[in-house]
């Protein structure tokens, strides 16, 4: 695909519409109480403000099925950038249409607008053409900085470049494209792949696609037990895909032919419930007691997946090792976060359970790169051309 990139165009004096991804989570009296969505966008902001252009910020937050849900409003988030910007964020509250355009014809360069909450309308998620259309007639210039919906075709991120002159992606899409691509595209090698999470079903198709890139996959999470089940060994009560065990078979067969190696836990901590205080023992494969979950893996699991890492140039991780929201369940994950961070490797983490664990860990800062999006990320991975990207493809 062909690209533009936001530093690849001119913005002097021109309205420019930048799908924002503000998606951000709302205590119950409507503070924020976490803004990294916020600032994942400033660097594509100040160049605009740099360059003397009028800003029309759009985004979603949360689900409202096409209704104004109070709960759901983008205030907060208006008031919260202006606080960062140190600079007035004008929130227009009103129903698209001519008192808005008014509004945006009347703005000077370097002011910033940010529209309400674009899912009140139903339009937005059917990628109504009529709703593109109003959208992009507010602006010279659409900009798309939004990974985590990239993945869908909506109204704001896909009719609306058919109304647009030029159009472009953001600096935070910019390294989105161009990481993945550095990994995926020419790797350095060892190449691996750390996928983890509850089941196979949802990282199925990734996995497919990733047998033909990578040198080899650790594989660890709910999602492993699925795998084990293939190669013969009993799981007790853990969670387990049983019309999933031949298609894992498969994969274990299509990644040996392909010189591919897979690697999955050798030992597992488990415990009779799936709880925190639940008592925990760790246990080889074979040993697994029939009452008994696997929650987390085991020390020389951690050893064998740590050594893989460590030895690799190249790494990208979706999924936890377990179930690590659980404190007493949360060292495989958060052993193989700092090995991660402790490595000179180019490591790419996405999906949500693995940015939380980075954070969790508090290596966020000493990964490669973090993704914003986990579906988007997710569908990157199964090797599909994202509707948000195609969009831009001019």
């Amino acid at each position: 695909m062909t690209i533009k990139y936001i530093d690849q165009i001119e913005l002097d004096n021109k309205s420019v519409l930048i799908r924002v991804d503000y998606n951000v989570p709302y205590d119950s009296e409507l503070n924020i109480t976490d803004d990294t969505r916020i600032k994942a966008t400033l660097p594509t902001i100040e160049h605009c403000l740099k360059n003397n252009a009028k800003i029309i910020l759009v985004s979603h937050l949360g689900r409202p099925k096409g209704k104004r849900v109070p709960e759901m409003t983008l205030a907060p988030v208006a008031k919260r950038l202006g606080e960062i910007l140190s600079k007035e964020v004008t929130f227009i509250a009103d129903e698209l249409g001519p008192d808005v355009k008014e509004q945006i014809n009347s703005m000077n360069n370097g002011d910033i607008i940010l529209l309400e909450n674009i899912r009140y309308y139903s339009g937005e998620t059917k990628n109504d053409e009529d709703l593109g259309k109003t959208l992009a007639s507010f602006a010279d210039v659409y900009i798309n900085d939004a990974f985590a919906t990239a993945h869908r075709a909506h109204s704001s991120n896909a009719s609306v470049t058919n109304h647009v002159k030029e159009c472009g992606a953001g600096f935070l899409l910019k390294n989105e494209i161009e990481y993945f691509n550095k990994a995926m595209g020419n790797p350095e090698r060892p190449f691996g792949a750390i996928i983890g999470g509850a089941k196979v079903s949802s990282k199925l198709d990734a996995l497919e696609n990733i047998l033909n890139k990578v040198d080899f996959i650790i594989i660890g999470g709910g999602m492993a037990f699925t795998f084990l089940k293939a190669q013969g060994y009993e799981t007790g009560k853990s969670l387990l895909e049983e019309d999933l065990v031949d298609t894992a078979k498969t994969i274990l067969s299509k990644a040996k032919e392909k010189g591919v190696e897979i690697y999955l836990p050798v030992d597992i901590t488990t415990a009779k419930e799936f709880d925190n205080n639940s008592p925990k023992q760790t246990v080889s494969m074979e040993s697994i007691p029939n009452d008994e979950m696997g929650l987390d893996i085991g020390a020389k699991s951690i050893k064998l997946f740590e050594d893989k890492v460590k030895a690799a140039k190249t790494i990208i991780w979706n999924g936890p090792m377990g179930a690590f929201e659980m404190s007493n369940f949360a060292d495989g994950t958060n052993s193989i976060a700092e090995t991660l961070a402790q490595s000179d490797c180019l490591s790419i983490v996405g999906g949500g359970d693995s940015v939380t664990a980075i954070n969790q860990a508090g290596v966020a800062d000493k990964v490669s790169y973090i993704s914003t999006g986990g579906g988007a990320f997710l569908e990157l991975l199964e090797g599909k051309t994202l509707p948000g990207f195609s969009a831009l493809d001019k």
